[in-house]
C-alpha cells in the first residue's frame, strides 16, 4: 500500500507543475498570426503605394502651377501688347484728325501733343519693363512674382488706354461744338 500512495503522490506531483503551466500559458495559433503578419505587410504596401501617389500629384500641381503661371504672364504680356496696339491706332488716326481740324486751334495743338506724348511714353517704358522683366533673371524673381508685375503692369496699360479714350473723346467733343457753334454764328439770316 506504501508503494501505491508513493506512485499516487509522485503522480500528483508531476502533474501538478505541468497542470499549473498549462493553465497560465495562453496558447498561439499559427494561422492568426500569420494572417496579421500578411495583413501587416499588405497594409505596407499600400502606404507606400500612397506616399508614391501623394508625391506624384504634388510634383503634378508644382507642375501645373508654374504652367498657370507662365500662362497668366502670357495674357498679361498678350493684354498690354493689345492696349498698346489700342495706343497707336488712336495716335495713327484719331490724333491725327485731331490735329487737322480746323476748329483746333493752332495753340492748342502743343497741349493735345503733350497730353498724348505723356501717355505714349508711358507705354513705351512699359513696354521697355516688361522686356526687361522677362528677358532677364530680374532681380532673382519667381514665377509668381513675375506674374504679379505683369498684371499691374497690364492694370496701368488699361489705364493708358482709358485715358488716351477719354482724352480723345473730350477733344472730339470740343471739336464737335465748335463745329456746332460755327453753324450757329454763320448762318444765314432773312429765310
Amino acid at each position: 500500500m506504501k508503494t501505491k500512495i508513493l506512485i499516487i503522490a509522485t503522480a500528483f506531483i508531476f502533474l501538478l507543475p505541468a497542470r499549473a503551466a498549462c493553465q497560465g500559458m495562453p496558447v498561439y495559433d499559427n494561422t492568426n498570426f500569420i494572417s496579421l503578419v500578411k495583413q501587416l505587410l499588405e497594409s505596407g504596401k499600400q502606404t507606400a503605394e500612397m506616399i508614391k501617389s501623394v508625391k506624384f500629384l504634388k510634383d503634378a500641381k508644382e507642375a501645373i502651377e508654374k504652367v498657370s503661371s507662365v500662362v497668366q504672364q502670357l495674357r498679361a504680356v498678350e493684354e498690354i501688347a493689345q492696349n498698346n496696339q489700342r495706343l497707336i491706332d488712336v495716335m495713327q488716326n484719331d490724333l491725327q484728325d485731331i490735329l487737322n481740324s480746323p476748329y483746333i486751334k493752332p495753340e492748342e495743338i502743343d497741349k493735345v501733343m503733350g497730353s498724348f506724348e505723356t501717355i505714349v511714353q508711358n507705354s513705351l517704358d512699359t513696354v521697355d519693363f516688361i522686356d526687361e522683366v522677362l528677358s532677364s533673371d530680374y532681380l532673382k524673381m519667381s514665377d509668381a512674382e513675375r506674374a504679379e508685375v505683369l498684371k499691374t503692369k497690364e492694370l496701368e496699360s488699361k489705364q493708358m488706354v482709358s485715358s488716351i479714350t477719354m482724352k480723345t473723346k473730350r477733344y472730339r467733343d470740343i471739336i464737335s461744338f465748335r463745329k456746332m457753334q460755327d453753324k450757329v454764328n454763320n448762318r444765314e439770316i432773312g429765310y
